[in-house]
């Protein structure tokens, strides 16, 4: 089994947005879309288009993908190292595990929280009906700023800034919400028959097609839960 190093932290719950809070992401979004500007434009994409964000436990990386005009598919803008996450490789079971959850999840306006005790966050949504399905418990598990984290992604604040600002923009440009996709590692073929045998394969197998659908198609399935497994449409 594959760990990740366990790094303390208190998880507290996002707060309400406030007049100060505003201001604080206002400033923030303006100052991030100016510095990925030209990065933006050189990729043909644009701040407010629809996101998607997949992440890999085993790699600790994450990936923001935008929507192109142009395609009308998802494309890489950029992969951002995980400064800290915390418990082993396998799905998240219960409340102070210290496990990052692994599956698929949502995240709509009010789950963005520019207050955070970690300089900015949003909530993934843990647990989803999947998780519930399978009386996994738990709260409160974000992607943050910071460098330390348990059950959590930290991104570190400069990171965060980007991240936040162009998961914003979409909510702003009209996406309800925008998915969440976390991974063990990265689901070929070849790292997948390394993990037969392991006692998650069985749900490895049901994330893999999660994973190969978006691979195939370059945009994120609509996922539902049928019978305690995840289907992708």
């Amino acid at each position: 089994m594959r760990y990740l190093p366990l790094l303390l932290m208190t998880i507290l719950p996002a707060c309400d947005k406030n007049a100060h809070g505003q201001v604080r992401e206002t400033d923030i979004i303006t100052e991030a879309g100016v510095s990925m500007k030209d990065a933006l434009a050189e990729k043909k994409l644009r701040i407010g288009s629809p996101v998607f964000i997949r992440a890999f436990k085993e790699q600790r990386v994450l990936e923001l993908f935008l929507k192109s005009e142009i395609s009308g598919e998802f494309e890489l803008f950029r992969e951002y190292p995980i400064a800290a996450a915390s418990g082993e490789l396998g799905p998240k079971f219960a409340e102070g595990d210290g496990q990052v959850p692994e599956g698929f999840y949502y995240v709509g306006p009010r789950a963005m929280n520019p207050n955070s005790n970690y300089h900015l966050s949003f909530n993934i949504g843990y647990p989803n009906k999947y998780d519930r399905a399978h009386d996994r418990t738990g709260s409160f598990i974000m992607i943050h700023g910071g460098s330390a984290s348990i059950g959590c992604l930290a991104m570190t604040d400069e990171k965060i800034e980007e991240i936040y600002s162009l998961c914003h923009a979409a909510h702003e440009g009209g996406q309800a919400y925008f998915r969440v996709h976390i991974f063990p590692f990265r689901m070929t073929g070849e790292r997948m028959k390394e993990a037969a045998g392991d006692e998650h394969y069985a749900f490895w197998e049901n994330l893999k097609a999660g994973y190969d659908y978006f691979e195939e198609k370059h945009l994120p399935p609509n996922v539902k839960v049928r019978n305690k497994a995840y289907v992708f449409e």
